[in-house]
């Protein structure tokens, strides 16, 4: 069993493409409720509530969250062990500029969510290597078309990030368990 990275949505292996067709049924009649998102992500519904009014996501419309919101939610969620909120928020609008302009973004929420997703779905990644990091970063951009060399750069950066801070989150967990079977 495996549990999409910041979620408690579980499903038999992690495949490519599959969290687009995961968001695609969710967001399928509009947005989700808070209750929703809280019971999909695990996090208390006072936390995004203060994740909201401290504008690391934007306001939901009609009660109502995104695939967006709900993106950065789950980004925020997954990389919180590792990285400090502020600093994974910095990271994020690298990516996503302003909260409340779109136009703006180099790729959105969604996608570098599913991008991660897709470079992690295979389970071939060596993050103590270096390289192979970055040749899968480079690999998993090479679809996303972006204006300029700079942004590309931002984009892989950025998922090196994501790929360091949420392994070694995995690795931390992992010490805990074979530190339980000692006592």
């Amino acid at each position: 069993m495996a549990t999409y990275p910041g979620t408690t949505i579980e499903v038999i292996e992690l495949k490519k493409g599959a969290s687009r067709q995961l968001f695609d049924g969710i967001f399928a009649a509009g947005g989700i409720t808070l209750s929703q998102l809280s019971n999909m992500t695990g996090l208390e519904p006072h936390v995004i509530q203060n994740w909201v009014k401290r504008r690391f996501v934007s306001s939901p419309v009609k009660k109502m969250y995104s695939s967006q919101q709900f993106a950065r939610v789950v980004i925020i969620n997954m990389l919180r062990d590792t990285l400090q909120i502020e600093a994974i928020c910095n990271l994020i609008n690298i990516i996503g500029g302003d909260i409340d302009d779109p136009s703006d973004d180099l790729i959105c929420d969604d996608e570098l969510y599913h991008t991660y997703v897709d470079m992690i779905s295979d389970g071939t990644i060596v993050i103590s290597d270096v390289g192979a990091v970055k040749e899968a970063v480079a690999e998993a951009t090479r679809q996303i078309s972006l204006k300029t060399k700079e942004d590309k750069s931002k984009l892989e950066k950025v998922l090196q990030v994501m790929l360091y801070a949420h392994s070694a989150s995995k690795l931390r967990d992992s010490a805990k368990e074979v530190l339980t079977l000692l006592n």
